[in-house]
């Protein structure tokens, strides 16, 4: 990586150790999108609802919590013009390799100027910063840095994904700490600082995203749920089986259309694991 590829930059609250520390050593997020069913199924569907509503290439594109550029690479391929800006920095090292230029950073502070791109991505932060405030932060500086009419897309973790998911891995059942931090994460959304099995995390419902938006100041924000209602599905066939599931066949397509299907009926939200926020500036 150049010099000038990375930036380092001061900002008014740190990220948690633990955090930094998850990503660094626990899991590697380069490998999450590909190497399992329902995240491959969350990669196919965030492209296609993304490209509904970027602007035609070469756009200027601002990745915030890119992490190690799972979404820049195809977006660079796809001919735009893409900076990432991410806090951990084995994220950053390997988002160098995807064609975009790079910063470590953090999204409640970016460095970018007003009105400097088309785009604004905030497909990781939301899911770390546990206080409204600071999740609104976040939303405010992707509106300040895009440019008037230009897309914000923001991201997060289904308040219900975690019963989902451990319904499927059947640890709910069996694994009476899953069971209380499944409950927990019910009562409140948060994922604790220090739970095993996931670093600390906030999960929303639909409702709670679109306000946030509006309370960042942008406007006509449509929610969208990623995998829609089979994902576990597929978690489940990977469990079960202890094999990876072919992704050419007929389960991952019927999730698939299960999850377009799904679209227009707002009570399905609460089934996908991730939701989409899309809006304007």
């Amino acid at each position: 990586m150049t010099s000038d590829q990375t930036a380092s930059v001061t900002t008014h609250r740190s990220i948690a150790p633990e955090i930094i520390e998850f990503y660094s050593e626990t899991i590697d997020e380069a490998e999450r999108l590909t190497c399992s069913a329902d995240g491959v199924l969350e990669m196919v569907r965030t492209q296609e609802l993304l490209r509904r509503y970027l602007p035609e290439p070469p756009a200027s594109v601002l990745d915030v919590g890119g992490g190690p550029g799972a979404h820049a690479r195809w977006l660079v391929k796809d001919g735009y013009g893409v900076h990432l800006v991410d806090p951990v920095p084995r994220h950053v090292e390997r988002a160098a390799e995807t064609g975009a230029t790079v910063e470590l950073g953090d999204a409640r502070s970016l460095t970018a100027a007003d009105s400097s791109y088309d785009v604004v991505l905030v497909l990781g932060p939301l899911y770390h910063l546990l206080e409204g405030e600071e999740r609104l932060q976040a939303l405010r500086e992707a509106r300040r840095v895009v440019r008037p009419g230009g897309l914000v897309a923001a991201a997060a973790i289904n308040l219900y994904a975690s019963l989902f998911e451990h319904t499927a891995t059947t640890w709910l059942g069996t694994k009476d700490r899953v069971r209380d931090a499944v409950a927990d994460i019910l009562a409140t959304g948060v994922h604790e600082p220090g739970r095993k099995g996931f670093t600390a995390a906030y999960f929303h419902t639909a409702g709670q995203l679109a306000e946030e938006l509006a309370a960042a100041g942008l406007a006509d924000a449509k929610v969208y749920g990623v995998e829609g209602p089979s994902w576990g599905a597929l978690k489940a066939t990977e469990q079960y089986t202890g094999e990876r599931l072919d992704t050419s066949g007929p389960l991952f397509a019927a999730a698939l259309e299960a999850a377009r299907l799904a679209e227009p009926y707002p009570d399905l939200l609460a089934a996908s694991s991730h939701m989409l926020a899309v809006a304007q500036a």
